[in-house]
Order: structure tokens, then C-alpha cells, then sequence
């Protein structure tokens, strides 16, 4: 009888997420929808405008190819740092983890506003290298390709690291020791039994940067040149400033749709489950 009373509660309890998902989620998104297609009437101009048109097309190319070279310099930094995470002993783990969190403390504008001064002609990394001889005349590393990959992947190495120290700490390093024992080199048996094995969360934090990478707009904007512009730039541009509500809306309809192919794709060959943060 207890059980049969808590039912009802229960369902109370859950209308208003319901509620707060239909009016602050799935209404904006059918307005955006029905504004990429109704101009007043139906009409498919949007879409025709934006796979015609050469300039957008490079626009969205930026922000794929952008995305993967963010997910790839992440892959590579948090692997290592994911790997010393999990392997240290457990007293060490909440401390390491503590450092990786950090950047989320700050605010992300802080954050690009610093990589400015840091990688300006007169920033520390310039003077740096033209006081150890290694360079004549100052690089430019703010407002080109360099500036948004150095951004982007600080802002999302944090995205990187937790889902491969979710992983990789539920990893019996027992099975490496066997296969050591049984006489594979180190380097073999990282590559034939923990390496597999971590493979998860290498896909669950490749999936997560990506997809966060290609929809981020401050930090392209700020560390970025007109050359690396951002299909969220271009959104930004057309409802904000020429505030052409039906093509902005029909270039986001794009970006969501190549999240969702990305999202269907994991999900086939990987599992949407197998993405965690750790603990």
C-alpha cells in the first residue's frame, strides 16, 4: 500500500522537468524549425542559399575541420594525463582531479582574454622564444587557426581527461602484469590489452569535445581571424546583427543535424552509456 501511495508523488515530482524541457527546450526549438522553413510560407530558400553558396560551405568545413583538430591535440594531451591519473594511488586521485577542474572555476572569457596576452607579438611566449634565440621577429599566434586550437583545447581538455579516467581507473591493470609476465614488453602490453581497453573513453571524449568544439562562438571570435569564422559566428551574425531569423535558424538546423548524425554514429558502433565523468 506504501508503494501504491508514492506512485503518484513520484510522477508530481517529475512534471515539472517535463514542463521546464517543453517550454525552455522543445518550444525554442520549434520555433527555430519553423522559422527555417516559413518566410512567410514554406519555403526551402534557407537551405538552397546555404549549400549554394561557397563562402558558407567553407564556413562549415572551418568548423568540422576546427573540431577534429581540437579533439585530436586534446586526445593527445589528455590521454597521458588520464593514464597518471588513474594509475597513481587513491589519495592522489581527488587532488590530480581538483587540478584538471580548475579551468571550470574561471570564466571562459577570463580565460581567452588571457591567451591574448599570453600569445600576443609582445605576450610571454614571444618574448620567451626571442629571449632563448629560437626566433628573430615575434609569431603570430593570436587571431589566426593557432589562437582558436591553443583556446579551444584548453577550454575542452577537462572534457577530454574525465571520461578517460572513467575508463581507465575500472581497467584491471592486473591483465597488463599477465601479459608481461607471459613476455610482452611493456610497450606491447599497453598496446595490445590496456590501449583496447581504454578505447571507450577515447570515443566518449573525442565525442564530447567535438561536438562541443564546433558549437563554441566567444573564444573562435576572440582568438580567431576572418579566415577561421565559425558556423556559430555565422549564426551570431545573421540574427544578431542583419537579424535574418530564417537563414540564421536554418544554418543552426545544419549544425543540430550534424551533431545528431555524430551522436547516431557513437551510439551505433560505441554506446551513448559508455559516456561518464568519472567520480
Amino acid at each position: 500500500m506504501k508503494l501504491n501511495r508514492r506512485i503518484p508523488i513520484v510522477n508530481l515530482l517529475i512534471w515539472p522537468s517535463i514542463i521546464f524541457i517543453l517550454v525552455f527546450l522543445m518550444f525554442p526549438l520549434a520555433k527555430v524549425i519553423l522559422n527555417s522553413f516559413l518566410d512567410p510560407e514554406f519555403t526551402l530558400k534557407h537551405y538552397l542559399r546555404f549549400f549554394q553558396e561557397p563562402a558558407y560551405l567553407q564556413v562549415l568545413w572551418n568548423t568540422i575541420r576546427i573540431g577534429l583538430q581540437v579533439t585530436l591535440i586534446t586526445l593527445l594531451l589528455g590521454y597521458p594525463v588520464a593514464y597518471m591519473i588513474a594509475s597513481v594511488p587513491n589519495k592522489w586521485q581527488n587532488l590530480l582531479l581538483i587540478c584538471v577542474l580548475l579551468p571550470f572555476w574561471t570564466s571562459f572569457l577570463v580565460r581567452t582574454y588571457a591567451w591574448i596576452v599570453i600569445l600576443q607579438k609582445e605576450g610571454v611566449v614571444n618574448k620567451t622564444l626571442m629571449y632563448l634565440g629560437l626566433i628573430h621577429e615575434p609569431l603570430k599566434l593570436v587571431h589566426n587557426t593557432t589562437g582558436v586550437l591553443v583556446g579551444l583545447s584548453h577550454v575542452l581538455l577537462p572534457f577530454m581527461i574525465l571520461p578517460l579516467y572513467s575508463i581507465m581507473k575500472n581497467i584491471d591493470m592486473d591483465l597488463v602484469k599477465a601479459a608481461q609476465s607471459l613476455g610482452a614488453p611493456p610497450v606491447q602490453a599497453f598496446a595490445r590489452v590496456f590501449f583496447p581497453l581504454s578505447i571507450p573513453g577515447i570515443a566518449a571524449g573525442s565525442i564530447l569535445v567535438f561536438i562541443i568544439s564546433i558549437g563554441y562562438y566567444v573564444t573562435p571570435a576572440l582568438l580567431g581571424g576572418s579566415k577561421d569564422t565559425m558556423i556559430s559566428q555565422l549564426i551570431a551574425q545573421q540574427i544578431g546583427e542583419q537579424l535574418n531569423w530564417g537563414f540564421g535558424s536554418a544554418i543552426a538546423l545544419v549544425l543540430l543535424l550534424v551533431v545528431l548524425i555524430l551522436l547516431y554514429l557513437f551510439n551505433r558502433f560505441v554506446g551513448i552509456d559508455k559516456i561518464s565523468f568519472g567520480s
